[in-house]
């Protein structure tokens, strides 16, 4: 337990840097009139146009799916960071965020594990509705959680580990790949019991 909490303070200690230098360029040049949320809207439409080209349409032209998906994943770099640079953090959008990063994540996790990663695909797949479920606990008690940093680092490795192995589709994974996504759902297990921690602290 001691550390994980150690953990978590070293890991949000290197996140707040990663705004503050953010906010060098997000505080004066940011424009005003695109608001975060409407960023997260963004990538939840990509992750819907993801899901579509990809099982309606059998798109696999690698360029537009690694190009969309690798988009979706750099809105998901920002929307937490320009509502904190501008004091824009809202109730709507620490629910948006998460549900934006799971609709984003599920399509091209399926698309890729699939045909020879079944357990794996399934294991987060279902931590993910947990997540969901927790988080949907959280808000009929009209408790409000965001995503902790164990969350954030869940789903930073997944980008960078999905947009590796969508390089290389069809080809089978590289093993490397598949370890960093069980490390991806160990961090996810930490995160959802960190916000079950949360949830339980609000409520006494």
């Amino acid at each position: 337990m001691k550390t994980i909490f150690a953990l978590k303070d070293v890991f949000e200690k290197i996140d707040r840097g990663r705004d503050q230098v953010l906010f060098v360029f997000i505080k004066p040049y940011w424009p005003r009139r695109i608001t975060p949320n409407q960023i997260t809207i963004v990538r939840i439409v990509i992750a819907l146009f993801l899901f579509v080209i990809l099982f309606f349409y059998k798109n696999d032209n690698k360029f537009i799916i690694i190009s969309l998906f690798c988009f979706g994943a750099f809105t998901d770099l920002l929307d937490g960071s320009v509502a904190r640079g501008l004091n824009k953090v809202t109730n709507i959008g620490a629910m948006l965020d998460p549900a934006a990063d799971r609709l984003l994540i599920v399509p091209i996790a399926v698309y890729s594990l699939f045909a020879g990663h079944k357990w794996l695909l399934l294991i987060l797949i279902f931590l993910e509705i947990i997540n969901a479920l927790v988080s949907i606990w959280a808000h009929g008690k009209n408790i409000f959680v965001t995503s902790n940093i164990f969350g954030k680092l869940k789903m930073l490795l997944q980008s960078v580990v999905f947009a590796a192995i969508l390089v290389f589709f069809p080809n089978e994974p590289n093993l490397f790949f598949i370890d960093m996504l069980w490390v991806s759902a160990i961090f996810l297990i930490i995160g959802i019991y960190l916000k079950v921690l949360e949830i339980r602290n609000v409520k006494t």
